[in-house]
Parts: structure tokens; sequence; C-alpha cells
């Protein structure tokens, strides 16, 4: 790693993950000079569907959820943001979606003006972000599906595989990026419901709690077919 690297990018855990990802000193550096801090709470929006698309990320800590209205007037959640994950489009004036935070949320925030003009400058990290942006299209696509089956049984499996895969745990134990509550609004699930089929889950032996939100997938080929 760079000695000369900002303090801030040098401590990010995200920086693996992020657009900044294998950028060279000169276009990291670029990239950081545009860049701002921002926290989110839990509850709080990035930005609403329909408003001005001023301002892109890169999510560094925390979980965020997309959704959006549709014809009936219900809001669906159509996809999650983990760490890593680039929040927002560019070249696009208006927002597509709304997007808030499912929990305590840390983003490093560009202009996305100012972002566009780097990325003509700096062609790696425009191919980097395309393949970045591919790859959380891709996560939206598998997202809907599970979403759409009926069984709350199924939603809470699919949950935790997917949690504990963009974890990258090898243990098959990691810490909940979020609440009950959280999962419960992520799922379009009453709490009580995730509480209930977690708690069948362990006594099932499929998976092990401890504490608010530590768990240790025990039998993850189990999951997986409650998951479909």
């Amino acid at each position: 790693m760079p000695s000369d690297l900002p303090p801030r990018c040098a401590a990010c855990a995200a920086r693996g993950m992020a657009l900044c990802d294998g950028l060279g000193g000169v276009a990291l550096a670029a990239l950081h000079h545009i860049g701002r801090r921002r926290r989110l709470s839990a509850g709080q929006a990035f930005g609403w569907r329909g408003d001005p698309a001023s301002h892109c990320a890169n999510l560094v800590s925390g979980v965020l959820k997309v959704s959006r209205v549709e014809a009936d007037g219900c809001v669906q959640i159509v996809g999650l943001l983990y760490p890593g994950d680039f929040v927002g489009a560019l070249f696009a004036e208006h927002s597509a979606d709304t997007i808030a935070a499912l929990s305590d949320a840390d983003l490093c925030v560009y202009p996305r003006p100012a972002l566009e003009a780097l990325l003509v400058h700096h062609p790696a990290a425009g191919r980097l972000l395309l393949r970045r942006t591919m790859a959380t299209l891709a996560e939206v696509r598998r997202w809907m599906p599970m979403l759409a089956r009926a069984r709350a049984e199924a939603r809470v499996a699919a949950l935790l595989l997917d949690m504990a895969r963009r974890s990258a745990v090898e243990d098959e134990a990691f810490r909940l990026p979020l609440s009950r509550g959280a999962m419960a609004e992520a799922l379009g699930l009453a709490v009580e419901t995730v509480s209930r089929h977690m708690t069948a889950f362990q006594q099932d032996g499929l998976i092990a709690l401890s504490g608010l939100r530590g768990v240790r997938l025990l039998d993850r080929v189990r999951l997986a077919e409650i998951a479909g």
C-alpha cells in the first residue's frame, strides 16, 4: 500500500471492494479530492426517486435499501447495497429509485458531474465502475425473485445466505449487518415473523445465534433448500 495514501483511504475497510480498488495513485488522488464523507442514520435517505441525481457514492459501511413505488402505490424494496457497492447512477439527471439506510451507514460521496469528468480522464476507473455497476445490477436481479416468494421462511433463509455471502465469511460465522427490524423491513415481513423463523432455524440446528447480531450457519445446504 502506498505510503502517501490518504489516511481515510488507508483505513477504509471497503477499499478492496469499492470503485477505488486497483486505481493508480493519480486516479485515486483525484477521486479522493472530490470525495466527502457522509454518514446516514438508520432510516435516513441518501436520495429520493425523481430528485436531481446530484451525487453518487461508495458505501463504506452499513446496508442501504433500494426501493421504488409500484403502480398500485405500494413501496417495494428491489435491492440491498453492502459495503463496497456503488450508490446512485451516473449520466442520469434524476434518481430512478429511492435509496435509504437500513442501518447506520458511512459513505464516500462524490458530486456526480465531477465524478463523470474524472471517469473521462481516467478510463481505467470507468471500466472498474462499469464492472461494479453490473455486479450491483446482478444483485438486484437476484433479490427481486426472492422477495416475490410467498413463504416467509424462504425469505428469511435467503436473506441469511445473502448476508453471509456478502460478508465473505469463511467459517460460516458472522455478525448480522441488520437488526431484526431492518431484516423485516427488507423482506416485507413483521419483525415477529423474522424472529420466529430465526428461532426455528436455531432449534432445527440450521444456525446458531449469539447475542443480538451474532450468527453461525451450521447447515448452509438445508438453508439453501428452504430458500429455494
